[in-house]
């Protein structure tokens, strides 16, 4: 079986995608946002009573074009949605979909804005 966390982050990846988000788990060099990255996924087994189970914690970086807090926060919004209404069942059955928060700055660096979006997913394997 595939690793819990490569299924439903592919799953992720191709609904940002179907909803007209570039989505990465790095963007490639030279890539001009908006896009959407997965900066962290960590798993934690959670075992239930009928299936091994795990939990999801990610850590999604957001960037926008500008220094728009406005839209980064759009886009933030539209990556939320798409993956608490994608269909992604399929060899782990999601159980569990939560938007925990949203935080804005604007990146000293680059001069442009960034959301980091954490989310929590359960999901168990499909039987």
């Amino acid at each position: 079986m595939t690793h819990p966390l490569v299924v439903l982050q592919a799953g992720l990846v191709a609904a940002w995608r179907e909803a007209g988000l570039a989505a990465f788990d790095a963007p490639p060099a030279g890539s001009v946002p908006p896009y959407v990255v997965i900066g962290r996924h960590d798993v934690l087994p959670r075992d239930g009573d009928a299936a091994p189970g795990y939990e999801h914690r990610l850590l999604l970086h957001v960037w926008a074009e500008g220094a728009s807090r406005k839209a980064v926060v759009a886009l933030a919004g539209s990556a939320v949605d798409a993956a608490l209404e994608a269909a992604l069942d399929g060899d782990l059955r999601v159980t569990l979909r939560r938007h925990d928060r949203t935080d804005t700055a604007i990146d000293a660096v680059t001069g442009r804005a960034r959301a980091a979006v954490s989310m929590t997913f359960y999901t168990e394997q499909d039987s």
